[in-house]
């Protein structure tokens, strides 16, 4: 009874049509529930390693995850529903024979794989487009919050790099969905879905975006004349053993379980066969699996050996 219970609950499946309308936002929240509590707690915990550096590293988490929530939110809102306008009437958006092409034998349109590789090019694909601004704005973050976080004398000192998410524009999702939908008419995006539909391309999408998004932001690190020169280098360190440990790990553990999660959605869909959300739900597990697991890792698991090595690779402190 309680293993139907988490195969019929409403919360789980919104969860999951979340993830499939707008995964971008989904690894964004998630990433900021994981950051806002477990990263600092693992952070702090962290034996033997220089405070100051743990401080860095926490405001870092914070800033990061506020960065990316606070754009991701701005950004992928317009996208995720100019695809739902496409999700509803594809032939307003689509030719013929692109709906033709990327529906295959498929009963209808939204159950073709090849037109959810398709949609979560773009859905997925803005993680990857603001990964820079991300990192700036986490950049500028870090001083305020190691301020607000623990309690510097800066901190009654406005800032005059302050960021406001202020605005009216109000995006005309008809013209995005027919914009979007040109795109998906394009033999080279037909093709690509074509190729690698049946890939993991959920989890090889997140990763790619992740490693850019870490390469953006310690090269704005290295500039950064708001940080302490002499935590530069922990803070570099720390982001790049970061993000190379999750995502290793993140691809090890999603090997190993791919057989209980096919399972899972095996006996998902048999119990929720009726459902006409059903293709939805099971898109979204495909994107939930890989944001959880690496979220998992690299919020609860790393900050603890990532922290630590930084720290120790770290001679700066010991040279000034």
């Amino acid at each position: 009874m309680k293993v139907q219970t988490i195969y019929n609950s409403k919360i789980l499946k919104k969860g999951l049509e979340f993830a499939a309308d707008n995964s971008s936002l989904f690894v964004a929240s998630a990433s900021l529930a994981l950051s806002t509590v477990a990263r600092p707690i693992a952070i702090m915990a962290t034996p033997k390693t220089d405070l100051e550096n743990k401080k860095y590293a926490c405001a870092k988490s914070i800033a990061s995850s506020a960065a990316g929530y606070l754009i991701m939110l701005a950004v992928s809102s317009p996208v995720a529903k100019a695809i739902k306008n496409i999700d509803k009437k594809p032939q307003d958006y689509l030719k013929k024979q692109t709906i033709e092409n990327l529906k295959n034998s498929n009963k209808t349109l939204r159950a073709s794989s090849r037109y959810k590789f398709a949609t979560q090019l773009f859905k997925l694909g803005v993680g990857f487009l603001i990964a820079a601004p991300k990192s700036i704005l986490t950049c500028a973050l870090i001083p305020p919050f190691m301020a607000k976080l623990f309690n510097k004398k800066e901190s009654s000192k406005k800032s005059k790099n302050n960021i406001n998410f202020t605005g009216s524009y109000k995006p005309k999702y008809n013209n995005l969905s027919k914009y979007i939908g040109k795109i998906i008419d394009t033999k080279k995006v037909q093709n690509l879905a074509e190729k690698y539909h049946k890939t993991n391309f959920e989890q090889h999408l997140i990763s790619l975006t992740d490693v850019f998004t870490t390469a953006v932001f310690m090269q704005q690190t290295a500039k950064s004349e708001k940080i302490k020169q002499e935590r530069k280098k922990a803070l570099i360190l720390n982001a790049g053993i970061s993000t190379g440990l999750c995502i290793g790990g993140t691809y090890a553990i999603n090997g190993m379980i791919e057989k209980p999660a096919q399972n899972f959605i095996k006996k998902f869909a048999e119990i929720n066969k009726n459902s006409p959300k059903l293709d939805k739900y099971i898109e979204g597990i495909k994107i939930a699996r890989p944001a959880l697991i690496m979220g998992g890792i690299y919020y609860i698991i790393i900050p603890l050996i990532s922290t630590f090595l930084a720290d120790k690779f770290d001679n700066s402190k010991n040279n000034s």
